[in-house]
């Protein structure tokens, strides 16, 4: 049987060649489909009283959540045994990864901004942020464009990958799971400030060494931004965000962070890096940038593998 660290390769080879294997997993949906449903279902029927209530149900709601996806994956796990019922658990662990969805995403913006139809990188760059996207310029599309891209490194690649080492597909699923859940209720406002508190906590859990060593891999990559890794990751709202973020602006000399709006309303943000904004063909290094960390991913899962 394949160890834990060649299933993970296959996987993250499968999912940068081919992307989401939807000719397997069409009938029923992307595994994250159904835990958002699943979320938004809790939610709608928990989501109320007081603050005490509401942090008590939140929480519950993660233990579900999260406790469900770890069950399933190691249900799967015990039904693939040995032989060729591995390479469905390679599958499923795809499902999981977002090398190849994250590209195209980044890439989709960076084509429009690169060939000066701002409109439509806005467009673009509105289908992977939660940020107001209407009025944003050149140099602030990119920004977000970066910065989507610096942290999803983490949370969609790194963060999957390093829980499937951990714990197997359970492992995986949980961390998706949660990261779901951060994405959905995780936020300060007035209607998740206490019932997403456990959901947001959770995740600053899950990614706390993802994070670090999704700086480390971006800083590599790079050949460079360790001095403003180090130095401003911890000025970031996010006690993860700012590792991978902080790197990329290091790397691309470029400054990124900064004033935002939310549905209107203003967000103050600490700056990332030093050096100019960025522009339209800093995304498509930071794209070059991302590729070649996911590689030193591959290269040292491999390294795992081939010592175990």
């Amino acid at each position: 049987m394949l160890a834990r660290p060649e299933q993970l390769l296959l996987a993250l080879i499968a999912e940068a060649a081919i992307g989401y294997p939807a000719w397997m997993f069409g009938a029923v949906g992307h595994p994250v489909t159904w835990i958002s449903a699943g979320i938004a279902s809790l939610e709608r029927r928990w989501n109320h009283g007081g603050p005490v209530r509401r942090r008590a149900m939140g929480g519950l709601l993660v233990l579900l959540v999260a406790g469900g996806a770890a069950a399933i994956g190691w249900l799967a796990e015990t039904w693939a045994g040995e032989g060729a019922a591995v390479l469905v658990v390679v599958a499923i662990t795809t499902t999981g990864l977002a090398q190849r969805s994250l590209d195209d995403h980044v890439r989709a913006v960076a084509r429009p901004l690169l060939g000066g139809d701002l409109g439509g990188a806005r467009a673009a760059v509105a289908m992977i942020v939660g940020r107001d996207t209407a009025a944003l310029d050149e140099q602030r599309v990119a920004v977000a464009a970066i910065e989507s891209l610096a942290e999803s490194f983490c949370d969609g690649v790194v963060a999957p990958a390093f829980w499937f080492l951990v714990a197997g597909l359970p492992g995986l699923l949980l961390c998706k799971a949660v990261n779901t859940a951060d994405s959905m209720i995780g936020h300060r406002d007035a209607r998740y400030l206490h019932f997403g508190w456990a959901a947001a906590r959770t995740d600053d859990v899950v990614n706390f060494l993802p994070a670090r060593l999704s700086g480390l891999l971006v800083c590599m990559a790079g050949m460079g931004g360790w001095r403003i890794m180090l130095r401003d990751a911890r000025h970031h709202a996010s006690p993860n965000g700012g590792w991978p973020e902080a790197a990329m602006a290091g790397v691309l000399q470029r400054r990124l962070g900064g004033p935002v709006t939310y549905d209107g309303e203003p967000a103050h943000r600490a700056w990332l890096g030093d050096g100019p904004a960025p522009g339209a063909r800093d995304v498509q290094r930071s794209l070059w940038v991302y590729r070649r960390a996911c590689l030193l991913l591959w290269i040292l899962v491999g390294v795992i593998a081939w010592h175990l």
